[in-house]
C-alpha cells in the first residue's frame, strides 16, 4: 500500500515571543537612517532620526515600565523608536532638494522597515503605556449627567487657576530665551504634524460622529487654506523664536516625556478599540489648551518682545473654546446616546490619562530648565566628589572614553547620577540646543539622572571618565560611602 508523504506545516509565528520582537527591533535599527549623527540638528530631512540602534541589543523591554521609570534611557529609546514607526504612516516630504533625499524617502517607507515596525510597535506600546492601567482606576456608577458635571467642574477649575508651571519656569530661568526655545522645541514634534494623529480616526464608517470629528480636523488644517493651517502658524512662532521650522530638526532635543505624550495620541488613534478613550483625551487636551495658550502667548511676548507673532496661540484660545464644546456636545454626548453609558469608563480613562501625561511632561520640562540653569553649580560639585573617589572613600563603577575632535555624543539620559571627569582635553557638555558648559582637563560635572544631555569634543583628543555615583547628594554627605 502506497502512503502519501506527510506534509509538515510551517511553524506558527508567535507574536508574543520576546526574542522575535528583539530580533525585529535590532534589524529595524540597522537602517542607516537611524544611526548616530555628527550634527546636532536634522536639516530638512524627516527620514533621518538617530535612534542609537547600536545599544538596542543591550535594552530590556520584556517588562512594562513603572511610573517611576518613565524618564529612563530605556523609555527614551523606546519613545524615539515608536514615534518613528508611527510616522511611517504619514506622508513626510522635505521643503526642498527632494531629489537628494529620495533614497532616504524610499528607505523610510520600505516594505522591510514597515514590516519590522509592525512587529515592534505593539511591544513598545505595551512597554510604555501599561503603567496607565495601574495609575488610573475608574470606579463608581457614572451617568451622562455626572460625566457632564465632572467635565464642567474641570473647565471651571481651569478658569479659576492662574498658574502654569512651565511658563513660570521659563520666566524664572536665568536664560529665558533658551528656556522658551526649549519649550517650543517640545511642542514642535507634534505641532508641525498638526492633527495627523487625530486624522487616524477620520476614515471608516461611524455615522454623524465621523462628520463632527472631521470638522475639528479641517479647523486644524485651516479649511484647506495653507496660510491659516495651524502648523503654518506654528512655523511662524518657531521663526519668531529663531528656530528652524522643519519637522524634527530638533529630534535630539525632545525630552522623553514630550515624545511619550506625542506617542500616546498616536497610540489611541491607531488602536481603534480605544476610540472612546480618544474622545476623553481630546476633550481634556482641547479644554486645557484654551488657558495654556493664553499664557504661552504672554510668555512669548515677555521673552521675545511685544511684536512677536503669537497668532498660533491666540487662534487656539479662540478656536479651542469651540473645539472643547464641540467635543462634548457633538462627539461625547451623541456617542453616549447612540452607544450607551457603558462607554463612560473609557471616555473617563482617556481624560485622566491625558491629564496625567500632561502633568508628567510639564514637570519634566521644568526639571530640565532648572538643571540646565544649575550647570555651573553642578560643575562646582565635581571637586569634592572626585576627591572622595581618588581617596577611595567612594568606589563607583566607571567607564573611560577616548574621543577625537568633533566627536558628538548623541543626546541621552542616565538612570542614576553620574560624575563626568575630564582626564585630558576639552569637552563641551551640552544641556540643550545651543547651550553648553565647557569642561577642561581636571574639571567635571555632576549629570543628574533622567536629564537629557550630550557632548562634543573641542580638542584634538579628549579622555574622560564617567563614574556611576547613584545619588550625588549621598556622595556629598559626611557619612562614608563605599562601593556604589
Amino acid at each position: 500500500m502506497k502512503h502519501s508523504p506527510v506534509k509538515s506545516s510551517p511553524p506558527a509565528i508567535d507574536l508574543e515571543d520576546y526574542n522575535l520582537f528583539r530580533r525585529c527591533l535590532i534589524q529595524y535599527g540597522e537602517s542607516e537612517l537611524f544611526t548616530d549623527t555628527e550634527e546636532w540638528l536634522s536639516h530638512d530631512n524627516p527620514y533621518r532620526r538617530t535612534l542609537r540602534p547600536h545599544v538596542f541589543k543591550h535594552l530590556d523591554y520584556s517588562r512594562p515600565l513603572r511610573r517611576e521609570d518613565l524618564l529612563t534611557y530605556n523609555s527614551l529609546s523606546a519613545n524615539r523608536t515608536l514615534l518613528t514607526i508611527y510616522e511611517q504612516d504619514f506622508v513626510l516630504l522635505p521643503d526642498r532638494d527632494f531629489e537628494a533625499k529620495q533614497t532616504d524617502f524610499k528607505e523610510f517607507y520600505s516594505n522591510r522597515s514597515i514590516a519590522l515596525g509592525a512587529v515592534v510597535r505593539p511591544w513598545l506600546e505595551r512597554y510604555l503605556f501599561s503603567f496607565l492601567d495601574k495609575e488610573i482606576s475608574i470606579t463608581g456608577g457614572w451617568t451622562a449627567d455626572t460625566l457632564k458635571a465632572y467635565f464642567q467642574d474641570f473647565a471651571d477649575s481651569l478658569r479659576r487657576s492662574a498658574s502654569n508651571k512651565a511658563m513660570e519656569a521659563i520666566l524664572a530661568s536665568s536664560n529665558r530665551e533658551h528656556a522658551a526655545r526649549t519649550f517650543l522645541i517640545q511642542l514642535a514634534g507634534d505641532f508641525l504634524l498638526e492633527a495627523s494623529a487625530m486624522g487616524r480616526n477620520i476614515l471608516g464608517h461611524y455615522g454623524p460622529l465621523q462628520s463632527e470629528l472631521f470638522k475639528i480636523v479641517i479647523d486644524e488644517y485651516g479649511y484647506g487654506v495653507h496660510e491659516t493651517k495651524h502648523s503654518t502658524l506654528f512655523r511662524k512662532v518657531l521663526s519668531a523664536g529663531g528656530l528652524a521650522q522643519t519637522p524634527h530638526a530638533y529630534w535630539q532635543f525632545y525630552l522623553t516625556s514630550s515624545l511619550l505624550v506625542n506617542n500616546y495620541y498616536n497610540w489611541l488613534g491607531r488602536d481603534h478599540t480605544k476610540f472612546f478613550r480618544y474622545l476623553g483625551a481630546i476633550f481634556q487636551a482641547e479644554t486645557t489648551f484654551i488657558h495654556s495658550c493664553a499664557r504661552m502667548a504672554e510668555m512669548m511676548r515677555a521673552v521675545f518682545g511685544r511684536e512677536v507673532d503669537v497668532r498660533y496661540f491666540t487662534e487656539h484660545v479662540h478656536i479651542d473654546h469651540h473645539h472643547s464644546r464641540m467635543v462634548f456636545e457633538k462627539l461625547i454626548a451623541p456617542a453616549l446616546a447612540t452607544h450607551g453609558e457603558g462607554i463612560i469608563p473609557e471616555i473617563l480613562r482617556g481624560f485622566e490619562e491625558a491629564a496625567l501625561l500632561g502633568q508628567l511632561a510639564e514637570q519634566d520640562f521644568c526639571d530640565q530648565v532648572s538643571w540646565s540653569d544649575d550647570n555651573q553649580a553642578l560643575k562646582a560639585l565635581h571637586p569634592p566628589i572626585h576627591a572622595k573617589i581618588l581617596s577611595g572613600e567612594l568606589q563607583p563603577s566607571r567607564q573611560q572614553f577616548i574621543e577625537p575632535r568633533g566627536e558628538l555624543s548623541v543626546t541621552h539620559v542616565h538612570d542614576g547620577d553620574e560624575l563626568c571627569h575630564i582626564n585630558s582635553g576639552v569637552m563641551h557638555f551640552v544641556t540643550g540646543h545651543e547651550r553648553h558648559t565647557v569642561l577642561n582637563a581636571g574639571e567635571g560635572i555632576v549629570i543628574r539622572r533622567n536629564r537629557l544631555h550630550g557632548a562634543i569634543i573641542d580638542s584634538e583628543q579628549c579622555t574622560y571618565t564617567i563614574h556611576s555615583i547613584g545619588d550625588h547628594r549621598k556622595c556629598l554627605s559626611s557619612a562614608s560611602t563605599h562601593a556604589l
